[in-house]
This record gives C-alpha cells, structure tokens and sequence, in this order.
C-alpha cells in the first residue's frame, strides 16, 4: 500500500506581518485549492490513500470531501491546541500510521516543527507562507504526482537528477540543557521579546547564522545573500555581524518582508562549515526561522551548529525529469 499525508498548517500566510508589508493573504479557500490539487495529482498516479487531519477550519477535509478520487482519504482526529504544536502531533499521527512522504503547506516556521518531529521523512513542502526560503513555489499538481511518485518506490536513493536532497538543519543547545532547531536562520535580537509576531526592527538584529543565504529571497537569507551566497546545496553556512549604521562602511537595502526594505549595517561576514559550532550569548531573543520563542542572558548562551540531517526534500522538476527519462508517465492503452 503506498500512502502521501497533506498537512496544511490553517494560519500560514495570515500573520500580522502583513500589516507592515505587501504579502499575499494567504486564505483558506486558496489552501484548499492547493489541497485539491494536490490529491488529483497523487490520484493520477495511482497511489492507495491520503492522509490528512481534521483542524478547526476544515480545509483539507472540505478540499477532498467530494473529489472523486480513486485513492481513499483518511482523516486523522488529533488534540487541537490552536498552536504551533498541532503540526508537530498531526506529523506524529502521519508517521504513526506509517506514512513517509508528507507535502506541506506552510513557511519556514511550519517546515521546522516538521522537521522538529520527524527528521527521516521524505518532504514536499509547498510555499503559503509569509516569508519563504525553504518551501518552493511549484505546481501543487505535479507536487502530488511526485509524492505519489516517492510513495510508491519508484525513484532510487541516487540520481544524477539529484530528485532529493538531505536538507541543512541549524541546531541549537542551550546552556540550560534545552535544544530546538531550525532550518533557514537563527537571528540574535536585543530590546527584544519571545512571543513577539511583528517583523523585526533592523535596528534590533545583532547576528544571525544562515543555512541559506540567498538574494532572491526575502527576510534574514538576503540580508547574507547580497553580500556572500550561500545555497541548499553547499556544505556550509553564512555567520553574519549586524554592525552600528554609523560606525559601518557597508550598508545594504534588504526586504524583511515582501515589498518592505529596510537599510543594514553589516560589521563581518564568515561562511562557517557544517559541524562548526558558533555561540550566541549576552542579553537577547534567539529567533529560529522567524519565531522568537528563546530568551538569551548573560548566564544563558546557545550553541548553534549546522549539520546535513534533515528531511529528504524532493525537487519536484527534477523528479519528473526523471520519472519522464524512466518512462513512468507512458501508460498502455
């Protein structure tokens, strides 16, 4: 039996960063579109059944209620907190029954907790959020076919298609024992607050370590990405020192979020390699992908390191290069 989980984070791409930016609202008559989409893809393939969660705004299980597919839907009943953690037990529930491959729809934030809590699992992640590094904008279509694809064996652990890559993940350790993840940047923020959901005040960031330092992206990867980049694929990360405006020679204008820029003094820049460890101390917030969840202090450091031991995320175009050279798509009549 093969089987895909579709886990739709409903708050995604809905934040109060919009207030102070020009994203998208994301709703959720457009997820479950994505949804849908998604299912039809996977049905065409042939796959045995599709996993998804009941969540308060239904949009997975409205999506799929009168599709007429041929693979059988299972929805999952799960304790709802309204809270970040109910992607981490909806994941739990898809491994639980055996599931491997996951498609997300969410942003960086919901991809870590999904890498939180199950690092070994094939992954598709679909972008609905706000400020998106690790999720890909491909055709939620073809994205189930993959799935399907990836469900059903059909493609080897090696590939000059390069169809899957272990994902870069920056793990911390705090002084006090407790430790977390990320998977695009860890950013050190003074004058700050844990819970704090508005988008930083440039004036605030003091350094940051990044997976992915890309200029084609907006939030924390451009603010390293316009001056060193640094991609999915290289076995390294990007330290960077947030300087004083007035006391730096190099300045970069940098959108924190979509279609909002603001100016950055940069002090230093250094790549550092995977297993390298780089300590963040001193009063403070560590944010992990955007989410202020960790208060530093001068008896309270972190120790970050980036290590290849993540998800197995699947280039979608790639896959389905390969699935056409293999000859996967030709069907008798």
């Amino acid at each position: 039996m093969s089987a895909i989980a579709i886990c739709v984070n409903p708050m995604s791409g809905r934040d109060v960063r919009r207030l102070a930016a020009r994203a998208t609202n994301m709703t959720h008559e457009a997820k479950r579109d994505i949804v849908a989409r998604i299912a039809a893809g996977a049905d065409s393939i042939g796959v045995n059944e599709i996993y998804i969660v009941d969540e308060p705004f239904r949009i997975a299980s409205m999506a799929l209620d009168w599709m007429p597919l041929k693979a059988k839907v299972i929805s999952l009943g799960i304790e709802l907190r309204h809270d970040a953690s109910d992607t981490e037990r909806a994941v739990r529930a898809f491994v639980g029954e055996g599931v491997e491959v996951i498609v997300s729809l969410g942003g960086d934030g919901t991809n870590r907790i999904i890498a939180r809590s199950a690092p070994q699992l094939d992954l598709i992640a679909l972008s609905t959020g706000t400020n998106n590094v690790f999720p890909s904008m491909v055709e939620p279509t073809t994205a189930g076919m993959v799935a399907a694809l990836a469900a059903m064996g059909r493609f080897p652990e090696e590939s000059a298609f390069r169809i899957r890559t272990r994902a870069k993940v920056l793990h911390t350790v705090f002084s006090d024992g407790i430790s977390d993840i990320a998977l695009i940047d860890a950013v050190q923020l003074r004058d700050d607050y844990v819970g704090n959901l508005l988008p930083y005040d440039e004036a605030k960031i003091m350094r940051m370590l990044l997976t992915r330092a890309l200029p084609d992206t907006v939030g924390m990867s451009p603010v390293g990405g316009l001056i060193s980049v640094v991609e999915e694929k290289d076995d390294c990360g990007l330290l960077v020192e947030i300087g004083e405006k007035r006391d730096s020679d190099m300045h970069i204008k940098v959108p924190l979020s979509p279609g909002f820029f603001k100016e950055v003094a940069i002090s230093s820049s250094q790549r550092v390699d995977l297993g390298e460890s780089v300590t963040f101390e001193g009063e403070g917030i560590l944010a992990l992908d955007g989410d202020r969840e960790h208060k530093l202090a001068n008896n309270r450091s972190v120790s970050a390191t980036i290590r290849r031991d993540g998800p197995w995320v699947y280039d979608v175009g790639a896959a389905m290069r390969y699935a056409v050279a293999e000859g996967m798509m030709l069907r008798p009549l």
